[in-house]
């Protein structure tokens, strides 16, 4: 029996998982083990055979596991990738990628974020874009795409297939998102990269994911993009240029041709003829012109995103003796018009590559391979036990005792009791008063009982949050058994000569939809099988009248889809099927829904974050089905961290299910209740408060090339010496002989060094933006020579090889040098211009829509509703600061920078970063012919991480503002630090003031030149 966990959560949720459960031979142990979990598979096996060697020679690792007779086998090519992805983005750097890649990365990665990306959504994108990008092109790294060229050539007729393999509720979307947008940006700001398209199909197994799938959509009002916070402010315009097509596989059956239709199949079949092609039936080059038609008439190729790809695979011919059922045959089937659409694709338009997403990318069974064979062209894995240790998932409990007077677990083996009592296909005769075989009405009362329970807790700290009640799931073998258990559940109306005389209660009264004889008018049970999608009997016109506000809404919403469509022609089905998608959402359909009955699984991509309990009523021989089935109860309700930065875990209680989840005999502690969400957006009527601003993605030096030369009256010493990395290590153990490492040999002379920092300056100061200056090599050398010989003190035996070998130094001595060029008293200045975005130029406080649980106060002058107050608790020195800017009669508007889009380049040990500075106040104009003028405040201390605080705000005063102010047209600009919360008040009036003077809070005025170039004319206001 596995032992108890008491809190099964080991590691962060946004960081890579260090620890995880010994798994024995009974499942997970209460043993924690330091190191991320390898990958591994369950195999089917007869006979277990450890220690078997594997095609590369390896060790593969195995042995039975007792609840379906499998064997544990490890992935060698996810664990090979893994260990070079670990190593590669180690020091966030993310080496060998693309500007714009590297950009979305570190976002991506950004610890601060308030909406942060969970790891195992990072890895997934991480993966990607390391076998795209790095994999083989960096001497550090083998080329792993290689080891996938065969698997495709065997498997897939050579399509160009990699799958990430993902827990169900870790967030396969918002991958599919980040792929989209990593491929569109890249192609947008490299048009010629062939690694790079902004042409996308995704390829869904049903019209329910299908329509889910619509957040990938940039214009889509819920896209994720936004929604999740994926792409930097500065890039969002690029996203502009993805052409994506959503298509659920269906579309890819070749469709008859309009003239055909109606006519009997024998006359079809002699119009035929002798022709190997049907004339009356499209060819795979139309149905490709169909499905992409969305896509354009562009040349480039596609990228195709298969979401539930194991839907989609080539089967294995039949061998001899082999039999399959017929589901097989169906599923083998549907798999196969999946794969030649794909194929056909190929051929006629050419695919870049498939990114097959699933959670379980394994061979199904019929499919002429062993079930739970897993996809051998997986190159990431992120496991459901991962997921349950990084709390992203609700933790499945299953029975692990009882004191039935039996072997085995009577709740855990469910079938193994009831499955040869239970009707395989529909009577006769109606079944009238049909009782459940004793262990199958055990089960339902006694996971009933722990609803009840959970429902309690959700009435009493829950509901009075609006949050919708838990759900309960059944999963039955086929309609005739689940149509039985939902009569039981729910109850049922009593027929006699084909009237309805009477309505019988169910017997789990929270669930019955039959209250004090009559059906209640919003079911509370819903029965999902295909038959029933069909005909939507079970929406009756009370429920429809009742519902009727969802109702509206939901055509509201297809209305808005699906422009000219006629919603009155929205079938019975159509609702019912969006009951089913909404169980568990606030003001939808399915909002108030109790218990799902269903045939075998839940459609795939059923969303619901409320199950609690789950009751599996069928055969279960691999882990495979097991994870699916329990799949669809794992999505958490709540995303908040708790004071260690840890998620609380949430549960799962499962019966019938025998897969070796984590068991645990705790009660559950009630979890407290999520902060309130708050809607932060621009409010109609403000439009007078807005404050635009320019997005810069860099500075632009023009510089007359006779005025640069140095002066070094205030520039600091340059020392080189033990305070810097030691030149020589003596290396030894407790015993035996000891090793000195004496350091880098090469002596440097002066000259060399002073070649290498006049190349950085150079490369970093006047080569942007295509603008070349090799001419000033020669006399940045003598000034980086005069520097050295001047500004530089060596220490000990230490020497200018420090600069050479190491990178950090020759970046920060590079910028002394510049800082002493760029500050010559008397010297004619440089001009600083801004490097506008291309694509997004302008920002402003019109296009801020969030929602947020951080603390806020409402905003009287500004066009946006609140001020989000940073930290844990909520910042109380930005509270006091959005106070005063409310009382000064100066301000004409302010806002918070947050979901605003404003950031400030600069540079830091020569890496490239992003300053957010905290709020952007608009002043009063004394006329109407005056220049705007916009302070930039930030509120340094209290609760604020550390940081290059300095260079930010030089570079902000010295450099944006310089900037922007010279460029003319966005009017005036200054910045101001607030570091003391006693004298807001007095810092406030006095930088107000100084911005209508044009004091140095707008900038060195040896820097500034828009007098000179009369610049005002143009400035906004003037």
């Amino acid at each position: 029996m596995t032992g108890t966990i008491d809190n099964p959560i080991l590691n962060s949720p946004y960081e890579q998982p260090n620890r995880h459960y010994v798994i024995g031979p009974q499942g997970p142990t209460g043993e924690i083990k330091d190191g991320r979990r390898p990958s591994e598979s369950f195999i089917p096996i007869a006979v277990s055979r450890k220690g078997k060697k594997g095609g590369d020679g390896s060790e593969q690792e195995g042995f039975d596991f007792d609840a379906t007779h499998e064997r544990r086998e490890k992935n060698s090519l996810i664990n090979d990738v893994r260990r070079d992805l670990e190593r590669w983005r180690r020091d966030g750097q993310y080496a060998g990628v693309t500007p714009i890649s590297r950009k979305l990365l570190q976002h991506w990665a950004d610890p601060t974020r308030e909406n942060r990306v969970i790891f195992a959504q990072r890895e997934a994108a991480e993966t990607a874009i390391f076998l795209t990008e790095v994999a083989g092109r960096q001497a550090l790294y083998a080329d792993w795409r290689k080891r996938l060229e065969p698997e495709n050539e065997a498997h897939n007729n050579g399509l160009p297939r990699a799958a990430l393999k993902m827990a169900t509720g870790s967030g396969k979307t918002i991958v599919m998102a980040m792929l989209i947008a990593w491929q569109t940006l890249n192609k947008q700001y490299a048009p010629r990269d062939a690694r790079f398209t902004n042409r996308f199909l995704i390829v869904a197994p049903g019209i329910t994911i299908r329509d889910r799938l619509r957040v990938l959509l940039p214009e889509d009002s819920e896209n994720y993009y936004d929604l999740r916070d994926l792409v930097p402010a500065d890039l969002k315009g690029g996203l502009d240029s993805a052409r994506i097509a959503i298509t659920n596989y269906h579309s890819f059956l070749l469709k008859d041709a309009k003239e055909i239709k109606g006519v009997a199949k024998n006359t079809r079949l002699l119009l035929k003829g002798d022709r190997t092609e049907d004339p009356f039936k499209e060819t795979p080059k139309a149905m490709v012109s169909r499905v992409l038609r969305d896509l354009g008439a562009d040349k480039q190729q596609i990228m195709v995103l298969n979401d539930e790809a194991h839907h989609c695979y080539l089967a294995r011919p039949i061998q001899t003796g082999e039999k399959r059922a017929k589901e097989e045959d169906e599923e083998n089937e549907q798999a196969g018009v999946w794969f030649s659409g794909l194929q056909a694709i190929a051929k006629h338009v050419g695919i870049k590559q498939i990114w097959d997403l699933s959670a379980t990318p394994f061979y199904l069974s019929g499919s002429g391979y062993n079930e739970g064979y897993i996809f051998p062209w997986t190159v990431s894995d992120f496991s459901l036990m991962d997921a349950i240790e990084a709390g992203i998932v609700k933790v499945p409990r299953t029975p692990v005792d009882d004191n039935a007077d039996e072997d085995l677990v009577t709740y855990l083996r469910l079938w193994d009791y009831v499955g040869q009592l239970l009707p395989k296909r529909a009577a006769k005769d109606t079944v009238k008063d049909w009782l459940p075989p004793k262990e199958l009405e055990g089960a339902l009362r006694s996971l009933y009982r722990s609803y009840e329970k959970a429902y309690e807790h959700w009435e009493r700290a829950l509901k009075p949050y609006g949050e919708t009640p838990p759900v309960f799931i059944v999963v039955c073998p086929n309609t005739v058994v689940s149509k039985l258990v939902y009569d039981w559940i729910a109850g049922e109306a009593i027929v006699e000569d084909g009237e309805v005389i009477a309505h019988k209660p169910g017997n789990l009264a929270l669930f019955s939809n039959i209250i004090d004889g009559q059906p209640v008018a919003r079911p509370f049970s819903i029965l999902v099988d295909s038959a029933q999608l069909e005909s939507g009997e079970a929406l009756k016109d009370d429920f429809k009248n009742a519902a009727g506000l969802e109702i509206a809404k939901f055509k509201a919403e297809y209305r808005q889809r699906n422009p000219g469509a006629d919603t009155d022609k929205l079938t019975d089905q159509d609702l019912l099927r969006e009951v089913m998608n909404t169980v568990g959402k606030k003001g939808k359909l399915g909002a108030d829904v109790r218990c799902v009955v269903s045939v075998s699984m839940l459609t795939e991509g059923w969303d619901a974050n409320t199950v609690t309990h789950i009751l599996g009523v069928r055969a279960f021989g691999s882990q495979l089905l097991c994870e699916q089935v329990v799949g669809r109860g794992l999505r958490r309700r709540n995303y908040a961290t708790n004071e260690d930065g840890y998620f609380e875990p949430e549960y799962a209680n499962v019966y019938g299910i025998p897969f070796q989840f984590i068991s645990s005999d705790k009660p559950i502690v009630d979890p407290t209740p999520p902060k309130p969400s708050i809607e932060v957006r621009a409010l109609e009527g403000r439009e007078g408060l807005r404050i635009s601003f320019p997005k810069l993605d860099g500075y632009r030096v023009e510089l007359p090339d006779e005025d640069i030369w140095l002066d070094l009256d205030n520039a600091p010493v340059f020392e080189i010496g033990p305070n810097t990395v030691p030149t020589w290590v003596e290396m030894g153990g407790v015993v035996g002989k000891r090793e000195l490492e004496e350091g880098d040999p090469t002596a440097y002379r002066p000259q060399q060094v002073a070649f290498a920092l006049a190349k950085r300056i150079l490369d970093e100061q006047f080569t942007t933006a295509g603008d070349r200056r090799p001419w000033l090599f020669p006399k940045l050398v003598k000034i980086c020579q005069e520097w050295i010989e001047q500004r530089v003190e060596l220490k000990g035996d230490y020497s200018l090889g420090y600069l050479m070998t190491i990178t950090e130094a020759r970046v920060l001595a590079a910028e002394q040098v510049w800082n002493a060029i760029t500050r010559h008293v008397g010297n004619r200045r440089e001009r600083l211009r801004p490097m506008i975005n291309r694509f997004d130029p302008e920002g402003s406080t019109g296009d801020v829509d969030f929602v947020t649980r951080k603390r806020v106060v409402t905003a009287e002058k500004s066009e946006v509703s609140h001020v989000t107050l940073d930290g844990k608790d909520g910042n109380t020195w930005e509270q006091l600061l959005a106070s005063e800017l409310e009382l000064n009669k100066n301000v004409h508007a302010y806002v918070k920078n947050d979901h605003l889009g404003f950031t400030i380049p600069y540079v830091h040990k020569g890496r490239s970063h992003s300053y957010v500075p905290d709020f952007l106040v608009r002043l009063v104009k004394n006329d109407e012919s005056e220049v705007e003028r916009t302070l930039i405040i930030e509120v340094s201390g209290s609760q604020k991480s550390p940081g290059p605080t300095q260079q930010k705000a030089t570079t902000a005063r010295d450099s944006w503002c310089v900037a922007v102010n010279n460029h003319g047209g966005f009017g005036r600009w200054g910045y101001i630090e607030m570091t003391d919360p006693h004298s807001f008040k007095v810092r406030i009036a006095e930088a107000i003031q100084a911005l209508y003077d044009d004091a140095p809070i707008i900038g060195d005025p040896d820097l500034l030149d828009f007098n000179e170039t009369r610049s005002d004319r143009s400035a906004r206001g003037a």
